[in-house]
């Protein structure tokens, strides 16, 4: 491996190092960071030798990119800058305890409120050992924060009835608008149709699609009925069919908000979050008073590293949802 560790500690490489099967040697150079070998011992042979850098490492690991790894997840360093009451120790047992989950030794967004939490009690003199057995009987009903995609906590915005009809126009009607005001009936028809089947515990997500579809059949340019197809993709974790529909309502209507933060979702979902924070401001540009987006808007600005400009979101999501699911956490973090 060529190049200094700017992410990874040493530790972390040797661990991936031997998960692929070869040994870590000490320092060589001022620009080698670690040598691997084969698993004897025994230098690589040059004909089959890699060099790698730290990005390899992380690659050949499955783990972010270092940049990743340095711009959305924190250290211990920053963590102990951020609660003074934290030691490294108790991030070890927080880690023991199964209620931190740290990648290469950094920390995500998932495990402040935790460790936020943790580090208060500590603070006020609690014992670690009860901090940790609190902690441990509550995490069934801790928000987990892990966005999973078409999770069932996390529905997108729906579309569940149509805009309301111009005037009709003066009759009588030649047959090219016969036919066009047939199809839009046949486009709504359809549509109401679906929104039913996509609606209540019993959702039929099959016939919804179907009968969506058949709504553009007559009306390409049916927008509600191309955020909810989306939907059903989205819900099926089929991001890049939804996020094609969604994109198409977009362009008919430019201030569709389902779409606009439905889009934000799959952004972050894919974390592009700064994709995301501009989605779910176009959104809030058109419906300020959407709870969710302002949630949603809040998090995925705390992963950029954002906080102070995520305090303004917290504090509306308050105030919108007072008794909402994620009221709590929106306290923790806006105080």
């Amino acid at each position: 491996m060529v190049g200094k560790l700017g992410v990874l500690s040493k530790r972390d490489a040797r661990a991936i190092v031997e998960r692929l099967g070869a040994t870590f040697h000490a320092d060589v150079t001022a620009r080698t960071t670690v040598v691997i070998g084969q698993a004897d011992g025994q230098d690589v042979p040059a004909h089959v030798a890699r060099v790698l850098s730290e990005a390899d490492l992380c690659r050949e690991a499955g783990l972010p990119d270092p940049e990743t790894l340095r711009s959305h997840y924190y250290s211990a360093r920053d963590l102990r800058g951020m609660y003074p009451a934290l030691r490294d120790d108790h991030l070890r047992y927080l880690e023991k305890w199964r209620l931190v989950r740290p990648v290469a030794g950094r920390y995500s967004f998932a495990d402040l409120h935790v460790i936020k939490h943790a580090a208060g009690e500590l603070e006020r003199g609690a014992s670690l050992n009860g901090v940790l057995r609190a902690l441990a009987s509550e995490r069934e009903g801790q928000l987990a924060l892990d966005f999973q995609p078409a999770g069932p906590e996390r529905t997108p915005a729906r579309v569940v009835e149509l805009p309301a009809s111009g005037p009709s126009p003066p009759s009588p009607l030649d047959r090219s608008q016969q036919i066009a005001a047939a199809n839009q009936a046949l486009a709504a028809k359809y549509f109401l149709e679906g929104a039913e089947l996509d609606d209540g515990e019993g959702r039929d997500f099959e016939a919804a699609a179907a009968s969506y579809r058949r709504a553009l059949l007559f009306d390409p340019s049916l927008v509600p009925a191309l955020v909810n197809l989306a939907n059903v993709h989205y819900e099926r974790d089929e991001l890049v069919e939804a996020e094609a529909l969604y994109e198409k309502a977009l362009r008919i209507d430019a201030d569709c908000f389902e779409a606009c933060f439905n889009v934000g979702n799959i952004h972050h979902d894919l974390a592009r979050y700064d994709d995301a924070v501009a989605a779910y401001r176009d959104a809030l540009a058109i419906n300020p008073g959407y709870p969710e987006a302002h949630f949603y808007l809040a998090v995925t600005l705390e992963k950029l590293g954002r906080s102070a400009e995520a305090k303004a979101h917290w504090r509306q999501y308050r105030e919108l949802a007072p008794n909402g699911e994620f009221v709590e956490l929106a306290k923790e973090f806006s105080d």
